[in-house]
């Protein structure tokens, strides 16, 4: 029986003799439910929770904690019936909004209008300690299953008050119970700060410019959670003996850094964590250093399976990568198109990053510089809305050779945005094709 998921692997398997590194683009696909592929009815969804958390502190007062209030209203509303959820107020201690006790309750016509009337009493006041929301979220979370489907929303628009050990500690428990999207509004939060709390959070950071727009962010951030299926996915990969990962990378339809994630499963075998799953399509790219091999030679240089949680591990797909060594000068040097463009997609995110740090620390020649690349790439790229969002902050001369000039002024959130969006980027005309998504509150 069809699972709904499926694996395509892209690659040159050709290496030159003395060759050592396989690179190679996996792409998954779901189609949202156990039935998908195979023609029957789709697999009801797991058991989902919803967890809301809104900055009250003292800096949303005003027009902020109004459209908060408005956000939080729209999300309840767009929960499926039957989603266990909860609001939550963040200040420098984390409280409950609703329900009142610390269980969350399933979303029904009664419980959406007792949480409406709730969330009509946020005021804003108090200081900002996010560990404190993350860690009653994840008491929140807890009574769920390992396979239920577990997300959080988190507002903010100031940036950490506690301690950066209390904060990581806080983080790393929270590691892997849930996933976070988060939202910055206005333009006093850290967008690295954000970011790492998303990105170990397997969600996504975007800025909302103006509190007007809050409300529609969040009712399509719950959407987008109401439309997942699978919770708990993981990429396992097996390697052989001698060989060595030197990165996989998710790179479409955002740029996410894996590696360092994997966990032992089994012998020469490690499984990354992916998230939750709706009906959609992810790339990853994956680089594997093998021992040479002598002209002729094959071999497996690694075995990508999707596995879900659970004792069982059921397996939803798999591919192998392979690795062949040839004298074939050609047949050696040429550079799969997938693998090239992903490649020059995460140089163009770390590009956007350093040059924008740069620019911060007051380090013209490196940000011109690397804000310059990033130009290049995204026009050899044909990631038109990232240049877009770099024209904003650099004047360009000429894309195709990256030849820019600094602004000297530069509209704070236009570069706030700029930054949030530089991990987004375009697939390769083929499987997947178009372009990725907006950031948070487009």
């Amino acid at each position: 029986m069809s699972t709904g998921f499926r694996v395509d692997v892209d690659q040159n398997p050709y290496l030159p003799l003395g060759g050592t590194e396989v690179h190679a683009v996996v792409t998954v696909a779901s189609q949202g439910g156990a039935g998908g592929t195979g023609g029957g009815p789709a697999a009801p969804a797991a058991p989902a929770a919803e967890v809301v958390i809104v900055d009250t502190s003292g800096s949303m007062y005003g027009e902020k904690i109004v459209a908060a209030k408005r956000a939080a209203r729209a999300a309840v509303d767009t929960l499926r019936d039957g989603v266990s959820f909860g609001i939550v107020s963040g200040t420098g201690i984390a409280r409950m909004v609703y329900p009142p006790g610390k269980a969350l309750v399933p979303a029904d016509d009664r419980t959406r209008a007792e949480a409406r009337a709730a969330i009509g009493g946020l005021d804003a006041d108090g200081g900002t300690r996010m560990g404190t929301w993350l860690a009653l979220a994840s008491e929140l979370f807890a009574p769920f299953e390992e396979g239920a489907l577990k997300h959080a929303i988190l507002l903010t628009d100031g940036q950490n008050n506690e301690t950066a050990d209390h904060f990581e500690a806080e983080l790393r428990r929270c590691t892997g119970r849930f996933v976070c999207d988060c939202r910055g509004v206005g333009t006093d939060w850290k967008v690295e700060e954000m970011r790492r709390l998303a990105s170990a959070l397997l969600g996504d950071v975007g800025i909302i410019r103006s509190p007007d727009r809050m409300a529609e962010d969040f009712r399509r951030m719950t959407a987008r959670a109401m439309g997942k299926s699978t919770a708990g996915v993981a990429l396992r990969l097996w390697t052989p003996k001698a060989a060595e990962v030197r990165f996989l990378k998710q790179v479409a339809p955002t740029v996410e850094d894996l590696t360092g994630r994997g966990a032992a499963s089994g012998p020469q075998s490690r499984d990354y964590p992916l998230g939750s799953w709706g009906q959609e399509t992810r790339e990853y790219h994956l680089c594997v250093r093998v021992p040479a091999g002598e002209p002729g030679r094959q071999m497996r240089a690694g075995w990508v399976k999707l596995v879900a949680p659970g004792a069982d591990a059921a397996v939803l797909a798999s591919g192998n990568v392979l690795a062949e060594w040839t004298e074939d000068e050609a047949r050696a040097t040429e550079i799969n198109a997938r693998v090239a463009h992903y490649t020059g997609q995460a140089e163009l995110s770390r590009a956007i990053q350093d040059g924008l740090r740069a620019r911060r620390d007051g380090d013209a020649e490196t940000a011109t510089a690397r804000l310059g690349r990033a130009v290049a790439l995204a026009h050899e790229g044909g990631n038109e809305v990232t240049a877009e969002l770099l024209r904003r902050v650099v004047d360009v001369v000429d894309p195709s050779t990256g030849t820019v000039h600094l602004r000297p002024a530069v509209d704070k959130a236009d570069e706030m945005t700029l930054d949030t969006y530089s991990t987004r980027t375009v697939r390769t005309r083929g499987r997947g094709g178009g372009a990725a998504p907006g950031t948070g509150g487009d």
